[in-house]
């Protein structure tokens, strides 16, 4: 049985490549190929942005459905390690991680409170960085909420 091929994220997520068409095959060998030369930051941001929009315009695809495409999301991957690796951007840590499950995954900041059992001062002092949360509070919190803390391998913030 032929194994599933995945890329993995900065955060470790699998990103699907079964499901791509030749063309879209291309596509991404093409951004690969220029991200590992190395190029500048910004116009690496240009050429993606422009090359996986027009290949999408030509089959009648729309924005919202462009980004949830397995090109764009692998694309804005390779574009953040670049800026990682220039030295532009941080790399995510666990706040980034901890803000995006409180505002993607949780109708608001107080429902995320109620289901992890965190004071709504709490968590503003711990995002804003005022405030650090020991890892054991961290982990039962996010038990509480239905998460889990996910260590990743260093090599996957290479680019």
């Amino acid at each position: 049985m032929k194994g599933v091929r995945v890329y993995l994220d900065l955060d470790g997520r699998p990103i699907r490549l079964d499901s791509l068409d030749s063309e879209e095959r291309r596509l991404l060998g093409r951004l690969e190929r220029r991200a590992r030369t190395g190029p500048d930051w910004c116009a690496f941001d240009n050429f993606w942005m422009s090359a996986v929009t027009e290949f999408y315009d030509a089959r009648g695809v729309t924005r919202a459905q462009v980004i949830q495409t397995s090109v764009y999301q692998i694309a804005q991957d390779l574009s953040a390690r670049l800026g990682i690796a220039q030295g532009m951007i941080q790399p995510p840590g666990y706040l980034d991680q901890l803000e995006d499950l409180v505002l993607n995954h949780f109708p608001s900041r107080r429902a995320f409170c109620k289901a992890s059992g965190l004071g709504e001062d709490t968590l503003d002092d711990v995002l804003a960085g005022r405030k650090d949360m020991p890892l054991e509070s961290l982990s039962k919190a996010l038990d509480r909420a239905g998460y889990r803390l996910w260590i990743v391998p260093a090599a996957a913030l290479a680019v």
